[in-house]
């Protein structure tokens, strides 16, 4: 069983028990969250698809990180001008370990094994 859900503007695909890097999502580790706007929930040959999201679908999960990005460096010049601009950026994340897929504030349809 997979679904596809959006979050930070982009869209993730995610199994029960893989850990999936977010863009920065409020709560410290060990909290539990659960991520809507869930567009897709394929288990088999069934396949659910939301237009365009699928109501009342939740993906929980457990904050096992919260981190930044390693650093990306911006480098703008303007030859013969004498212009050189450097800038560096480090982007946060939450690292999210997905429990299961399933029914908002149910009991969770699909649950992941040895979540140790």
């Amino acid at each position: 069983m997979y679904a596809v859900f959006m979050s930070g503007g982009k869209q993730h695909k995610v199994e029960p028990g893989v850990v999936v890097k977010l863009e920065l999502l409020p709560g410290a580790v060990g909290d539990k969250v659960e991520l809507g706007d869930v567009l897709l929930v394929a288990d088999g040959d069934q396949i659910q698809v939301g237009q365009p999201v699928i109501p009342d679908t939740v993906i929980s999960g457990k904050i096992v990180e919260q981190g930044r990005h390693r650093k990306i460096v911006i480098f703008k010049h303007k030859r013969r001008k004498d212009y050189r601009k450097k800038q560096g950026h480090r982007q946060s994340y939450t690292a999210v370990l997905v429990q299961g897929i399933g029914p908002a504030g149910g009991s969770v349809a699909v649950e992941a094994q040895d979540l140790g």
